[in-house]
C-alpha cells in the first residue's frame, strides 16, 4: 500500500482529519479540504471554491473585451475576421477546460472522495498526455482547414485574410493552452482553486498591455495587426504552462505530477466524462459556428453585429465556469464518498445561483444594448442589428446559467447523457431552426435571435431532467 494512503481514514470512517508529526503539510491540508467539501455548509463552501476562479475569469473576460476593442480599431474586416475565429478558439477552450478538463476534474475529485491518492496523482500526468494530443490536433486542423472553414462562414476578401492571419498565430500555441487548462482542472478537482486563479490573474494583467503592443507596435517594435492579438495569447499560455508544470512537479501541492506508467483504466475514467462532455462542447460551438454562417448571409455588417453581440453569450460561460467547477468538485467528492443526497442538494443550490447571476446581467444588457455594443463599434448598421439580437437573447441567459451548472453537476457525478441530449436539442433549434427561418421564410436578425432564445430555454429544460434520476445521485429506491 502507498504510504500516503496508509495514513488516511477508511472510506466508512467519515471525513475526519488525520494528521501526525510525520504527515506532510500538503497532505494535512488536502484532508482538511476534503472534510470541508463533505460536511461544510453548501452555499458558503461553493462560493469559497468558486469566487477565486470567478474573479480571475472576470479579469480574463476583461482581456477578451479589451482585445475585441483593439481589433475593432483595425476596422470592420478585422472585427468580422475575429468573429469567425472566436467560436473555434472557444471550442478549443471549452473542450480543454469544460470537456476533457471536466473529465480530469471529475476523475480527481472522485478519487479523492474515495481516498485513492495514488490514482489522483497519476491522473495529473495522464492529463498532460491528453493535452499534448488535443493541442496538436487543433494546431494541425486549423492550419490545414482554416481558410476553407472561414470562407464557409462567410469570410470574403479582407475579412477572410484577417481570419486566416489571426487563426495561424492564435492556434500555434494550442498545446500550451491545453496543458494549462488540464493542469488547472486537476488542481480544481482536488479543491485547490488558489493556484490556477493566481496564474490566470497574472496572465490577465500581462495581456491587457501586451496585446495592443503587439497589435499596433511601439518604437522599434513593429505592429503585427490582428496577428499580434493571437501571438499575445500564445506567449501568455507558454509562460503559464511552465509555471504550472513546475508547481505540480514540486511536491508542494496535494497533487504531485510525475511520470508514471500509462494506465488504460485511468484514461477510461477521465474520458468516460471527458469525451461526451467534449462532444457537448463541439455541439455548443458548432451551434455558434452554424448560426454565424446564417448571420453571414445578411452581409459583413450583420456578421460583425452578430459576432460582437454573441460574444456576450460566450462570456457568460467563463463567468459561470468558476461556479461550475466548484459544483463539479463538490458533487464529485460527495458522490465518491457515497453522499448522493448532499450531492444533489449542491447541484440545486448551484444551478439556481448561476441562473440568478447571469440572468441579471442579461436583463441589464437587454434593457440597454449600447452598454455592450458601444465597446466595439460605432457603425450604425452594426449597432442596430446587434441590439436586435441582444434584446431577444440576453434575458434567456437565466436559462443558460441554470442548464450549464446542472450539466457540470452531472459530470461531477460521472453521468453525461442528459447534458449531451440538451446540447443536441440546442443545436437543432438554434442552427437548424435559424437556418429554416432565414433561408426559407426570409427572416432577419430578430427571427434568428428568437430561435437562439428558444434553444437556450429548451437546453435548460432538458438538463433539468438530471435532477429527477435517483440512479445518478445513488439514492435508495422509494
Amino acid at each position: 500500500m502507498d504510504t500516503a494512503q496508509a495514513t488516511l481514514p477508511r472510506p466508512d470512517a467519515g471525513p475526519r482529519l488525520v494528521s501526525s508529526p510525520a504527515t506532510p503539510p500538503a497532505q494535512t491540508k488536502a484532508e482538511a479540504t476534503r472534510a470541508a467539501l463533505l460536511t461544510g455548509p453548501v452555499l458558503p463552501t461553493v462560493f469559497r471554491l468558486a469566487l477565486p476562479t470567478m474573479t480571475v475569469l472576470l479579469a480574463q473576460t476583461a482581456v477578451n473585451i479589451a482585445e475585441a476593442y483593439y481589433v475593432g480599431l483595425l476596422g470592420t474586416d478585422a472585427l468580422a475576421g475575429a468573429a469567425m475565429v472566436f467560436p473555434i478558439f472557444m471550442l478549443m477552450t471549452m473542450m480543454s477546460n469544460g470537456g476533457i478538463g471536466s473529465g480530469v476534474s471529475s476523475s480527481v475529485a472522485r478519487a479523492i472522495g474515495a481516498q485513492r491518492k495514488a490514482d489522483a496523482d497519476a491522473i495529473v500526468f495522464h492529463g498532460v498526455v491528453l493535452a499534448v494530443i488535443g493541442g496538436a490536433l487543433f494546431t494541425a486542423v486549423t492550419a490545414l482547414l482554416g481558410p476553407m472553414l472561414y470562407h464557409a462562414l462567410g469570410g470574403r476578401d479582407g475579412a477572410l485574410d484577417a481570419a486566416v492571419t489571426y487563426s495561424i498565430t492564435l492556434f500555434a500555441g494550442a498545446i500550451p493552452v491545453w496543458i494549462v487548462n488540464l493542469q488547472a482542472a486537476a488542481l480544481r478537482g482536488a479543491g485547490n482553486v488558489r493556484v490556477p486563479a493566481i496564474v490566470t490573474l497574472i496572465g490577465a494583467i500581462v495581456m491587457i498591455p501586451l496585446s495592443p503592443l503587439l497589435i499596433f507596435g511601439i518604437g522599434p517594435i513593429p505592429g503585427l495587426g490582428i496577428g499580434g492579438a493571437g501571438l499575445a495569447f500564445g506567449l501568455y499560455y507558454c509562460g503559464a504552462m511552465l509555471v504550472l508544470l513546475r508547481y505540480m512537479a514540486s511536491g508542494r501541492t496535494s497533487l504531485h505530477m510525475r511520470i508514471v506508467p500509462l494506465q488504460t483504466r485511468l484514461f477510461a475514467d477521465i474520458l468516460k466524462v471527458g469525451l461526451p462532455t467534449s462532444v457537448n462542447a463541439v455541439l455548443v460551438n458548432l451551434t455558434v459556428i452554424l448560426v454565424t454562417s446564417v448571420a453571414g448571409r445578411f452581409g459583413t455588417s450583420e456578421l460583425a453585429a452578430y459576432g460582437i453581440a454573441s460574444r456576450l453569450d460566450y462570456i457568460m460561460i467563463p463567468i459561470l465556469f468558476g461556479l461550475c467547477t466548484a459544483t463539479l468538485t463538490m458533487v464529485g467528492v460527495n458522490v465518491g464518498a457515497g453522499q448522493g443526497a448532499r450531492a444533489r442538494t449542491i447541484a440545486w443550490v448551484s444551478a439556481l445561483t448561476g441562473a440568478g447571476f447571469v440572468g441579471s446581467i442579461g436583463c441589464i444588457v437587454a434593457a440597454y444594448p449600447p452598454l455592450w455594443l458601444d465597446l466595439f463599434s460605432r457603425q450604425p448598421d452594426v449597432l442596430r442589428e446587434g441590439a436586435v439580437y441582444l434584446r431577444f437573447v440576453a434575458p434567456a441567459y437565466t436559462a443558460l446559467g441554470f442548464g450549464f451548472v446542472l450539466a457540470f453537476a452531472a459530470q461531477g457525478a460521472g453521468h453525461v447523457l442528459w447534458p449531451f441530449m440538451a446540447s443536441v436539442v440546442r443545436i437543432l433549434l438554434a442552427a437548424g431552426g435559424g437556418m429554416l427561418v432565414v433561408s426559407y421564410f426570409g427572416g432577419g436578425m430578430a427571427s434568428l435571435a428568437a430561435m437562439v432564445t428558444a434553444s437556450l430555454i429548451a437546453y435548460a429544460a432538458v438538463c433539468s431532467t438530471v435532477m429527477l434520476s435517483r440512479r445518478i445521485w445513488r439514492l435508495p429506491a422509494r
